[in-house]
């Protein structure tokens, strides 16, 4: 389910990153003798990273920590295991496929679903059968942690002698060493939203040249990528810094004039659930297709294409969205779409079978959005629009071409682009919302009125807060700590001071670790303002209370802190609801057979909720709220417990009670911090499920609870923090 080709990958989908670690895993090759992988666990309110060895043969013990489920409980694996449609999709085209005894090779194995399926095909699955009477199965999965897992799972379902295992990446794979024969048949699921960006076209490259016969049969077969364009507000205001900052009007210049590329989003695919925001979203085109890619025979590296589509709007494309549809049998009556809800599938009448059916809510693959540049192209009715494609082994990119003339955009000419600062789309909304823009100012503003002259420590990755104490204090001193930015941010720094009137010689780059021998040398001068968004680059998927870093450098750094230091945040509040999320309950439940196949085993290391055993407790993990499908809060909003940033970090609890104010099932609490950046003024920064731009926690229950007037007029909820492993445990009580 992950690429098998990357040296040095990602262990987690895009999604899962880092709820309790981000890990990376090294390539097995080095270390397949032994047995044995180095993960990089990174903990997020330190900002350390330590290296994790695990072995093959380490087991579950009662008495020590279970490594294995810290790394996989916040991937995407149970998601993917959730989703009904695939697997039924995968189980019929598996079975109308392998129809007679032959070799099956399952690259991205992952808990050896499809090699099961291939293995029950082909009779392997009887109890008399043995690995290579009735043909053979071979489980290719570079990760070792979802290998031993996979292992379980085989076992559990009489499978552990008919089907080889494999823990290498399958370009390591070498015929007659590893694999006896070349595979006539292959299975894979190495897809993302955007469909290339696991590695799909070097892996099948390799398959094809190394280790698959010639003309082999293949699932899926082939797939499609579709598209549409699109006018969205929301889209533009994730893209459009420049006209954003402009309409602002507070002399703040995160873009100056001609800077457009020194501040901006990547250009790239980005998934994002399109049904959440589809009533805000104007159709300004046809769907279309954009590239076929066939499993069965080798891919190219790259291609393009020019396509000419006609508008059926008027209006402004603000952004691209594209899916992709599989066909999983060489026949073309079985397939899986990602596509939209308002979408039936351009072209392809047979995706109406049942198993083509894409309507339940998953979060392992959405649609993906390629966001226009600068304020977007302006299209009218029956315009035909020239949209040049192009592919190369890992994304998919566009440009438009309309008959409308360009709108030119200044763009800072780099010489080099090594201080260019890329930010997510969701940070990039957020730098051009008027109202944040307001709320930071005014917050930043009484804190100058009471100290002029201050010393600032910038203590996170915050250019807003860098650059907006710099302007409106031209006797200020700051310290920008900017752990992920770096020199890079520095560099920034320097190129927009002439637009935002400050001098460089009001910044100063220490690291962390040399201001508390540097600053005692500076006139014995403390800092005495001290502030964070908090924003932490390469950070977006923490929870919300892993942002507390800021607090955790807070104390470290108390011996060079003034007894009056101003602290923004000065307190931050843990507020949850109680909530209905039937799509993202059904997406991360407890399995039991999975077409046909236990998996029940895996449960606890997946991070499921639901029938788990008393000793057990379903993870929390990040999500934007608002596009995790159908959703309704159904208690009031209430504040746990309380964040005191005046003073060191510190263990802190809190109790509350909650009172339901609507009827409904109950799966689970969503939990986030609103920031009290100025605490006189009472000025805060609200997080809660409503504001797009932030991820919530979601602490899923044991089992739903129905909600019925009078039955349940509230519940109590206890939060404690403890700050030595940046953790968050939470108890309930609905008796």
């Amino acid at each position: 389910m992950l690429s098998l080709l990357k040296p040095l990958f990602s262990a987690f989908p895009p999604r899962s990153a880092a709820a309790t670690a981000a890990v990376r895993s090294m390539s097995s090759s080095a270390l397949h003798n032994t047995q044995r992988m180095f993960q990089l666990k990174f903990d997020p309110l330190t900002g350390k990273s330590e290296w994790v060895v695990i072995e093959e043969e380490e087991e579950e013990d009662d008495g020590k920590p279970n490594t294995q489920k810290a790394l996989l409980a916040n991937t995407s694996y149970l998601d993917m295991l959730n989703d009904t449609h695939r697997n039924k999709a995968f189980r019929a085209a598996i079975e109308k496929t392998v129809t007679k005894p032959c070799h099956v090779l399952d690259i991205g194995a992952g808990t050896g679903l499809l090699s099961m399926m291939a293995a029950r095909a082909m009779g392997l699955a009887d109890s008399k059968a043995t690995s290579g009477s009735n043909g053979m199965v071979t489980a290719c999965e570079s990760y070792l942690p979802m290998v031993k897992l996979m292992r379980k799972v085989l076992r559990a379902n009489g499978m552990d002698g008919k089907i080889r295992v494999i823990n290498k990446r399958s370009d390591e794979l070498e015929v007659g060493t590893d694999i006896l024969s070349r595979a006539d048949v292959l299975v894979s699921e190495i897809l993302d939203s955007e469909l290339l960006g696991e590695g799909l076209i070097p892996t099948l490259q390799h398959a094809h040249d190394k280790l698959l016969v010639e003309n082999p049969q293949t699932v899926p077969y082939r797939a499609t990528t579709y598209a549409q364009l699109v006018e969205c507000t929301y889209f533009w205001e994730m893209h459009d810094l420049v006209n954003k900052e402009a309409k602002a009007s507070d002399n703040i210049h995160l873009v100056p004039s001609g800077m457009a590329d020194l501040l901006c989003v990547q250009q790239k695919q980005y998934a994002m659930h399109c049904d959440a925001f589809k009533e805000e979203i104007k159709l300004l085109s046809e769907p279309f297709k954009v590239f076929d890619f066939d499993f069965w025979r080798r891919p190219d590296s790259s291609r393009e294409t020019e396509l000419h589509i006609k508008a059926t709007n008027d209006g402004t494309v603000h952004a691209i969205i594209s899916w992709w549809v599989l066909q999983l049998d060489s026949e073309g009556t079985i397939f899986y779409s990602t596509s939209p809800k308002w979408i039936s599938c351009p072209d392809v009448n047979e995706l109406k079978s049942p198993s083509s059916i894409s309507g339940n809510w998953c979060d392992h693959w959405k649609q993906s959005v390629w966001l226009s540049p600068s304020s977007g192209f302006s299209v009218s009715k029956d315009e035909d629009v020239r949209l040049h494609a192009v592919h190369t082994e890992t994304s998919i990119s566009y440009e438009l071409k309309t008959s409308q003339p360009k709108k030119e955009v200044d763009h800072f000419d780099l010489c080099t682009r090594d201080f260019q600062i890329l930010l997510s789309p969701e940070r990039n909304a957020l730098y051009g919302d008027s109202g944040w823009r307001c709320l930071m100012l005014n917050a930043i503003k009484n804190t100058l009125r009471q100290n002029v002259s201050p010393l600032c420590l910038v203590a996170d990755d915050s250019i807003f807060l860098t650059v907006a104490v710099a302007s409106l204090s031209k006797s200020s001193h700051v310290i920008p700590l900017f752990p992920g930015l770096g020199k890079k941010g520095i560099q920034y720094l320097q190129t927009v001071a002439a637009a935002n009137n400050y001098s460089m010689d009001q910044i100063e780059f220490i690291k962390k670790r040399d201001l508390q021998l540097t600053l005692p040398d500076c006139n014995q001068r403390k800092i005495n303002l001290f502030v964070a968004e908090p924003f932490y680059s390469g950070n977006e998927s923490v929870l919300p209370w892993q942002n507390l870093r800021f607090w955790k450098d807070r104390t470290l750094l108390q011996s060079i802190l003034s007894e009056d230091v101003q602290i923004m945040p000065g307190k931050g509040l843990l507020k949850a609801c109680a909530m209905y999320l039937p799509d993202l309950w059904r997406s991360r439940c407890s399995l039991k057979e999975v077409e046909g196949f236990d998996h029940s085993m895996v449960n606890t290391t997946l991070g499921a909720c639901g029938d788990l055993p008393v000793t057990e407790d379903s993870p929390f993990l990040p999500f934007f709220i608002w596009q995790c499908g159908e959703t309704k809060i159904l208690s009031e909003i209430t504040t746990i417990l309380e964040f005191d940033f005046s003073k060191p970090m510190s263990p802190c609890s809190g109790k509350a009670e909650f009172k339901f104010r609507e009827s409904g099932m109950c799966h689970g609490f969503v939990l986030w911090i609103d920031w009290v950046l100025d605490v006189e003024d009472n000025a805060v920064l609200q997080t809660g499920p409503d504001k797009r731009q932030w991820k919530q926690g979601v602490k899923l229950l044991g089992k739903p609870v129905e909600i019925r007037g009078g039955d349940f007029s509230s519940t109590e909820i206890e939060a404690c923090f403890d700050p030595t492993i940046g953790d968050l445990i939470l108890r309930h009580d609905f008796s």
